[in-house]
Order: structure tokens, then C-alpha cells, then sequence
């Protein structure tokens, strides 16, 4: 029966999909296009509608598997994507943008320039409007290369400007580049979203001809405006704009304290407990030890010598002052029951010695403080120390067994 025979053909199409993942995933990239051979050719007997279109699911395999496959070549990849840019209007766009993403990855900046200059002018009724995200992308994409361009002229200009070279060609070359790129990517960057590449590149263009009032209104923006989504990098490159500027250190520590409340652990958080111990204010400097202690929460700071260092001239100065003993207790409380075994076993003792003497023994001060001159680490380490005749390992075991009664405080 009719039904019957429909009923068939969409368990052997859907078979053959199947088929076809499976061999992506085993990456049997011959074996898969063996199959979506079939699949096209049962699609045409396929009169069917289905949320994602039959020219969509091609698409996507497709470019899968000529990206993969080792007897493919750019000529038939980009025969390939020609043939999909016909094949939906309304992935249209995507597909232009997914082609001008594999040219560049395959060194052809200029036609990608091109693709994306064709798809920039592509006009198709409702469907312009429907898709104006998609080529908003377009001309930011084409923006960056614009970008691309105008850094290549200015290195030439900057490289021999003092040899006297002198070529209004290129100069201008140059500047035109810069209005295309500045005003692509100042409109991609005005959207709610994850920009991070543009605002980089739109910054230092400003930067460049001197507009600094212009670039940090744009990172202010890209940092502080609560329609974008969070992201440490915005406070990253605010923070980088300020230190470049000769900022003063409020500001500094404005933009690191919201990426600290982000992202704890991250490389910039040294740079900003420096800055709080150096501080006057009481505050500051609590925070400043609120902060290293966070970080070394985390195991990619296991063996960070700076991070240990900071932590360990602050508990220090605490200890050798007698004041703010309650700072020390307070971060210590949630971390007792766990820090022990995760910093200062006797195993990450001998292997700590054993790799770096410098992060051994700060680790052993901070050790020695926080648990006492019976920890094993701090044992293990200044008996190492004292065995070779270092004289800083002598005078840090004197340092401990004086002030061991501040463990017996901060332990409660």
C-alpha cells in the first residue's frame, strides 16, 4: 500500500542518518559521504516537512565531512557551499559566514574579504529584515578584516617611518581601512552580547589615533552595562586600558574587586592583593588577604611561588604585628578541615622541595603559622632546609617555634 511503502522509506532514511552519525563519530569520513550520497537521493523522493529542512541537515554533514575528509579539497569545498547558498533563503547568511570562517583557516583572506562583501549586499525581500543578526555579523566579521588590513599598513608605517619613508599610498590606504573598520565594529558592539575580539581590536584603533575618552567610554560600557551578559574579559580589558593610561589605583581596584567577585582565580588577582596590602586603609588589606586566600582555593594555584609568597609576607606581618589575628582566623575556619590535605601533605612536601625550593618554603611559613610547628609540611621542609645550611630555612623555624602560640589562637 501507499502507506505502507511511505512507512518504509522513512525507517530506511532514517536509517541511513543514522548510518551517517555513526560514521562521523568513528571518524569514517569516506564511509559517511558513501552514505549521504544515498541520503540525497532518497531526499528527492522525500515530499515530507520537518522542523530542520533536508537542505539544512546536508549543509551541516556536508561541511563536516569535506572539512574531514582526506581526498577533499578547497576547490570542491567551496563547489560544495556554492550549491548550499542556493539551496534555503533563509540560511542564506550562515552559510556565508561559515564559508568565509574556512577560507581564513585556510590563509585566503581576500576571498573571504570578497564572500563576505557579496554577502553584505544580499538583499531578499521580508527575509533582509528576518535576518538582520545574522548580517549585522557579516559586517562585523568583514570589519575585523578591514581591521586586519589597517594593522598591516600602520606596522609598514611604524617599521620604516624612520628611515624617513614616506608613502601617502599607503598612509591612505591605511585610514580608509580604519573608517571601515571603526564603523562596523562600533555597530556589532552597541548589541547585548559577547564581543570580545571587536572590542579589542575597535579599542585599539581609538587608542591609536589618540581617541582615549572614546575607547574607555566603549569599555565602560562593554563592562558595566547590565544588559550584556557577565564577563571577567570586559574587566580584563578595562583594567588594562587604566594601567596602560596611568590610572589611579582606585580605579584599578574598582575593575579588579568586580572580576575577583567573578572569577576568583584568576592571574590578575596577584596584582590586585599586591595593591590592597599596599594600601593604608584597613579595608583594603583585609580584602587583600580575602582575595589570595580565595585563589589558592583553587588547584591551578597549587604551585604558583607568587601567589604563596603573597599570602605568606602578609601572614606574616599579621603574626610579627599581633593585629588583625582574627582576619587570619576567620579565612582559616573555612578552610581547615580541607586545606591540610590539599596543600600540605607530607607527599606535596617532598615533591614541592624536590622542584622548587622558593615555593617550599613559603608554602612551610603559611604552613608552619596555620597549623603549627608539628605540620608535616612545615617539618618536613625546614628539616630539609637546616640539613642543606640554608640560613633562611634556620631563621624560619625560629620564626615559627616564637610565634607557635598564634596557631593555638587561630585554631580556637
Amino acid at each position: 500500500s501507499s502507506h505502507e511503502h511511505k512507512l518504509n522509506f522513512k525507517k530506511s532514511k532514517e536509517a541511513c542518518l543514522s548510518y551517517i552519525q555513526d560514521a562521523m563519530l568513528q571518524k569514517q569520513w569516506k564511509r559517511a559521504a558513501e552514505f549521504l550520497t544515498f541520503y540525497i537521493e532518497s531526499l528527492e523522493k522525500d515530499f515530507s516537512t520537518e522542523y530542520m529542512g533536508p537542505s539544512e541537515m546536508i549543509w551541516r554533514i556536508g561541511t563536516e565531512i569535506l572539512c574531514h575528509h582526506s581526498h577533499s579539497s578547497l576547490k570542491e569545498f567551496n563547489s560544495f557551499i556554492e550549491q548550499m547558498k542556493t539551496l534555503g533563503v533563509k540560511r542564506y547568511l550562515k552559510v556565508c559566514l561559515e564559508h568565509a570562517f574556512h577560507l581564513l583557516c585556510n590563509g585566503q583572506i581576500d576571498e573571504a574579504y570578497q564572500n563576505l562583501s557579496v554577502a553584505e549586499s544580499w538583499r531578499f525581500g521580508e527575509q533582509t529584515a528576518i535576518q538582520d543578526k545574522e548580517m549585522k555579523l557579516i559586517q562585523a566579521y568583514r570589519g575585523l578584516l578591514d581591521y586586519y588590513s589597517w594593522s598591516k599598513q600602520k606596522n609598514i608605517l611604524l617599521e620604516h617611518g624612520q628611515d624617513g619613508f614616506e608613502d601617502l599610498s599607503v598612509e591612505q590606504e591605511m585610514h580608509s581601512c580604519f573608517r571601515k573598520a571603526a564603523m562596523n565594529l562600533r555597530e556589532i558592539i552597541k548589541i547585548p552580547g559577547v564581543w570580545d575580539l571587536f572590542v579589542k581590536c575597535y579599542v585599539d584603533l581609538l587608542e591609536f589615533y589618540g581617541d582615549h575618552n572614546e575607547a574607555r567610554q566603549v569599555l565602560n560600557e562593554y563592562a558595566y552595562n547590565s544588559k550584556f551578559p557577565a564577563n571577567p574579559n570586559a574587566h580584563v580589558y578595562l583594567y588594562q586600558f587604566l594601567k596602560r593610561h596611568g590610572e589611579s589605583k582606585k580605579s584599578l581596584i574598582s575593575a579588579l574587586k568586580i572580576l575577583h567577585d567573578i572569577v576568583p582565580s584568576h592571574e590578575l588577582m596577584i596584582d590586585f592583593n599586591m595593591m590592597l596590602q599596599k594600601s593604608k586603609k584597613r579595608k583594603k588589606r583585609r580584602l587583600g588577604l580575602e582575595v589570595i586566600f580565595a585563589a589558592l582555593d583553587y588547584a591551578g594555584w597549587k604551585e604558583n611561588v607568587k601567589a604563596w609568597s603573597c599570602l605568606a609576607r602578609q601572614v606574616k606581618q599579621i603574626v610579627t604585628s599581633e593585629k588583625h589575628l582574627d582576619w587570619i582566623k576567620q579565612e582559616w575556619n573555612s578552610r581547615k578541615d580541607w586545606w591540610p590535605a590539599f596543600h600540605f601533605s607530607r607527599y606535596l612536601a617532598k615533591r614541592n622541595w624536590q622542584k622548587n625550593e622558593s615555593l617550599s618554603y613559603e608554602k612551610a611559613l603559611v604552613a608552619g603559622i596555620l597549623l603549627g610547628k608539628d605540620c608535616k609540611y612545615f617539618k618536613y621542609v625546614s628539616h630539609q632546609g637546616c640539613k642543606a645550611r640554608m640560613k633562611r630555612f634556620r631563621i624560619l623555624k625560629k620564626f615559627v617555634n616564637k610565634h607557635n602560640p598564634v596557631y593555638l589562637r587561630i585554631s580556637g
